[in-house]
């Protein structure tokens, strides 16, 4: 029997709220996604003006975070030709992200979730990401 932590939606409200307060300082309204730790939504957040298209990559970005139990930005390395998981972007029919913005959420050392930001950069991103886990992480 496995015994496992997942986040909860008051967790994912957290997570969201960090992260749109990041957005907000930066002034790049996002797209904010939140899976349990096997990639299912929890939580989405689109703020006004977070882009359309953004919606299924930020979705994307917290599912292959959490699934994979790997930051997105380190699949956009790893993908580029001549490398050893070069196409895994075309893997789970198309869902794997290699583009920053995706963070799995870890609490003592346990993947409990995924968070995916999009809409801006891929190192904004990235720091709203960041900031919805510092938050999350403040609270425990």
């Amino acid at each position: 029997m496995i015994t496992l932590r997942r986040i909860d939606i008051a967790d994912a409200g957290v997570l969201i709220a960090g992260a749109r307060a990041k957005a907000q300082e930066i002034g790049v309204p996002m797209c904010i996604a939140v899976t349990d730790e096997s990639g299912n939504l929890v939580a989405f957040e689109r703020m006004d003006g977070g882009k359309i298209t953004s919606i299924t990559i930020a979705i994307d970005k917290a599912f292959t975070a959490a699934g994979a139990k790997k930051a997105t930005h380190e699949y956009g390395t790893a993908s580029q030709p001549g490398n050893p998981t070069y196409g895994i972007n075309s893997a789970i029919a198309g869902r794997l992200m290699v583009v920053g913005g995706g963070l799995p959420v870890t609490v003592e050392g346990a993947v409990v979730g995924g968070i995916g930001i999009s809409s801006g950069t891929p190192d904004q991103d990235r720091a709203c990401a960041e900031a919805g886990i510092a938050a999350l992480l403040a609270t425990l």
